[in-house]
C-alpha cells in the first residue's frame, strides 16, 4: 500500500528526460532563493527602505509582464531546450557579477536592481519554454502529477535555500550566497545538454505579431481560460508582496536576525512541499477548479493572520498554512491551463498565463510598496488576505468558469 501511495504521488518520475530536468532545476533553484534572501536582507540593510524592497521584486517582474507573451512565440518556433540554455547562461553571468561586486566591495543598491531586470528579461524567454516543454516529457495523463512534482522541485528548493542562506548570511557573508547561484547553474545547463527529448517546430512564414494574435485567440476561445489568467493575475499580485516584506517583519516587528528571516521562509517552503505533495498524490482528481478556489480562501486567511500575529510560534504556523496553500492553488490553476492547451499552441498560451502569473508579483509589489509606507507592511497584508478570500469567493459562488473545471 505505501509502495502504491509512493510511485503514484512520484510518478512522473519514471520518466528519464524528467527527472533530469527536475534535478537540474531543483539545484538551480536553490541557489536562487539563496540570492534573493540574500539580496533581500542586502538592500534592507544597505537602505532600510521597504519601497527599494518592492522596487527589485518590480523591476525582476516587470521584464517577464513585457516580454513574455513574445518569449512564448519563440517557444513555439524554436527548440525549446536552446532557449532555455541561453536564459541559464545570461542569468549565471548576473549572479557572477553580483559576487564580484559584494566580494570588493564596490556593491550598490542600483546595482541589483539593474542586474535584476537582467535575469528578469531572461526569465522572460526561458519561463514560457520550461513550462512548455516540461508536459512534452511526459504522457498526457500524467500531466497533472509532473506539475505538482515541479511545484514540489520549486519548493524544496524554497525550504533549502532559505535555510542555507540564513547560516551562509550570518557565518560568511552574502557574497558567498551570490557566488553558490551562480554555481548552480551548471546542474541545469548540463540536464539540458543531455536530455533526449526535442520540439521541432512546423516552418512558418507568419509574422512574430500573427502568431501572437493565434495564441491570444486561442485563449479568449476557451471562456474558461480567460478566468483562470485573470485569476492567475490577482492570486500572485495579492498573494506575493507577503513574502517581500517578511525582512521587515523580522526586522520591526519581531527584532531578529537574518537566521530568523531564513527560518521563516524554510517553514512556508516546508509548507508548500506539502502542498504539492497532496496535489501530486491526487494526480488527475476531479472538481480541479473548486479545490483551487477553495484553498484560495486557506490562503487568504494564512496571509491576514501572519500579518495580524506579533507572536512568533503563530507566525511559523500561518507560513506553513500558506505554503501549503499557495502552492495547492498555483500548481492546481497550472494544471487546468495546461489541460487546455494543445502543444502546438502551448508556448503562446503558456507565455499569456505567464505574463498574468508573473506580471501580478511586481504590480502587487509595486503597489504595496507605495502603500506599505502609509499604512505600514501589517496593514497592507492583512488587507491582500482579505481579498483573496472575496475573489475566491466571487469564482466560487458568482462567476462559475472555474469552479465547473
Amino acid at each position: 500500500m505505501q509502495e502504491s501511495t509512493f510511485r503514484r504521488v512520484f510518478k512522473a518520475f519514471h520518466y528519464r528526460d524528467f527527472r533530469l530536468m527536475w534535478f537540474g532545476a531543483c539545484m538551480s533553484s536553490i541557489g536562487t532563493w539563496m540570492q534573493i534572501v540574500a539580496q533581500g536582507w542586502l538592500i534592507y540593510r544597505l537602505s532600510h527602505s521597504a519601497f527599494l524592497l518592492a522596487l527589485d521584486q518590480f523591476l525582476a517582474g516587470i521584464p517577464i509582464f513585457l516580454f513574455s507573451l513574445i518569449g512564448g512565440v519563440v517557444a513555439d518556433r524554436a527548440e525549446r531546450r536552446k532557449i532555455l540554455l541561453g536564459s541559464q547562461y545570461v542569468q549565471m553571468a548576473c549572479a557572477t557579477v553580483l559576487t564580484v561586486l559584494v566580494a570588493t566591495g564596490h556593491i550598490h543598491v542600483w546595482h541589483m536592481l539593474c542586474l535584476s531586470f537582467v535575469a528578469g528579461l531572461a526569465q522572460a524567454f526561458g519561463g514560457p519554454a520550461y513550462q512548455a516543454l516540461i508536459p512534452t516529457l511526459v504522457k498526457r495523463e500524467d500531466m497533472p502529477n509532473a506539475i505538482a512534482l515541479n511545484s514540489i522541485q520549486f519548493n524544496t528548493a524554497v525550504t533549502i535555500g532559505p535555510a542555507l542562506a540564513g547560516q551562509a548570511l550570518a557565518t560568511l557573508g552574502e557574497s558567498w550566497c551570490f557566488g553558490l547561484n551562480a554555481i548552480s547553474f551548471l546542474a541545469p545547463i548540463v540536464s539540458l545538454s543531455i536530455i533526449t527529448a526535442r520540439y521541432l517546430p512546423e516552418k512558418t512564414t507568419e509574422s512574430i505579431f500573427g502568431s501572437l494574435k493565434q495564441g491570444i485567440k486561442f485563449v479568449r476561445q476557451q471562456g474558461s481560460m480567460e478566468a483562470l489568467i485573470v485569476l492567475a493575475f490577482c492570486m500572485t499580485a495579492l498573494s506575493m508582496p507577503m513574502r517581500t516584506y517578511i525582512p521587515v517583519f523580522v526586522k520591526d516587528v519581531f527584532h531578529r536576525g537574518p537566521e530568523t528571516f531564513g527560518n521563516l521562509l524554510s517553514l512556508m517552503g516546508i509548507g508548500s512541499i506539502c502542498g504539492s505533495l497532496a496535489v501530486a498524490w491526487m494526480g488527475d482528481m476531479r472538481h480541479k477548479g473548486r479545490f483551487a478556489l477553495s484553498t484560495l480562501i486557506t490562503l487568504g486567511v494564512g496571509i491576514a493572520t501572519f500579518s495580524l500575529s506579533r507572536l512568533l510560534p503563530l507566525s511559523y504556523v500561518a507560513l506553513v498554512l500558506v505554503g501549503a496553500s499557495m502552492m495547492s492553488v498555483f500548481a492546481t490553476v497550472s494544471s487546468l491551463v495546461q489541460l487546455i492547451t494543445t502543444n502546438e499552441m502551448r508556448g503562446r498560451v503558456m507565455s499569456v498565463y505567464n505574463c498574468a502569473f508573473r506580471g501580478g508579483m511586481p504590480m502587487g509589489n509595486l503597489l504595496s510598496g507605495w502603500l506599505v509606507p502609509m499604512f505600514t507592511a501589517p496593514v497592507v497584508l492583512g488587507v491582500n488576505g482579505f481579498l483573496l478570500v472575496l475573489m475566491a469567493l466571487y469564482f466560487l459562488l458568482g462567476q462559475r468558469r472555474v469552479a465547473a473545471l
